[in-house]
């Protein structure tokens, strides 16, 4: 493997993130504090506790998901996208460098970025709540996890993206809805038993459902459940980036 390939490319996406900080970092944790403001502090009070967690604490987990998810898709297509709207594309599938080698550079930065953001957004919500971790290596274990497995996702959707428009599709119109109807603000256990199933197969659930374990030690589904279900989709992801690549789809375009 050529090391200094995947430093060149981690290193090049982490400067771009730091040039343009205040839009990466502070916008998502200034959007999250408002959540928090609103449904922690202010609604939360009056909320009954569930699961035996404040709701102000509940949500915490939920917060981290939503922004973990949208940003490490945002990041993860950004990086890619742009190599193919400059044309710097063809530099790239012509250097010596591999598959493997272009996914640890481009997919390490995006992953890295959501990583301190997630843990940036866990240090500001003990502004607003009193929340615990049970199980810290766990969380931490998911957190990484997540932010490499939908940065990978990103990946994709930046190969498959044909324009600026595009790049915004999958985070604001199929993720961000999916998180909100995840259980991100609620537990799945409070719908209606039909609702209860529908909400089943929303992938998000158990992305939200595995990080919570880890907080308080309760969860909707169990945590092998979600825990299988994101290395599977991890699994997923790599298969089709290895298609693409071999196939050379979207690249050239």
């Amino acid at each position: 493997m050529n090391l200094h390939a995947v430093k060149a490319i981690y290193q090049f996406e982490m400067h771009r993130w730091f040039r343009t900080i205040v839009q990466s970092l502070a916008a998502p944790v200034i959007t999250t504090s408002l959540y928090f403001i609103v449904f922690g502090a202010a609604i939360g009070r009056r909320m009954p506790e569930i699961d035996g967690v404040s709701y102000g604490a509940f949500i915490v987990p939920g917060l981290i998901m939503l922004s973990i998810l949208t940003e490490s898709i945002s990041n993860g297509s950004f990086g890619i996208y742009m190599p193919k709207f400059a044309g710097t594309i063809y530099e790239l599938l012509s250097a010596p460098v591999s598959t493997l080698e272009v996914v640890l550079g481009y997919v390490g930065a995006a992953a890295t970025k959501s990583v301190v953001l997630g843990l940036v957004i866990m240090a500001t919500a003990r502004l607003f709540v009193d929340y615990s971790i049970a199980h810290p290596f766990v969380m931490l274990a998911f957190l990484v996890l997540t932010s490499v497995t939908f940065s990978l996702f990103g990946f994709l959707s930046g190969i498959w993206a044909d324009g600026w428009e595009k790049l915004s599709i999958i985070p604001i119109l199929v993720i961000t809805p999916l998180t909100f109807l995840g259980g991100s603000f609620y537990s799945i256990d409070m719908l209606p038993e039909f609702w209860r199933n529908v909400a089943l197969l929303n992938p998000v659930v158990y992305l939200v459902s595995g990080f919570r374990w880890a907080f308080y030690g309760v969860s909707d589904v169990g945590v092998g459940v979600s825990l299988t279900a994101t290395l599977g989709f991890l699994a997923l992801c790599l298969a089709a980036v290895n298609w693409i690549f071999r196939t050379g789809w979207r690249l050239k375009t």
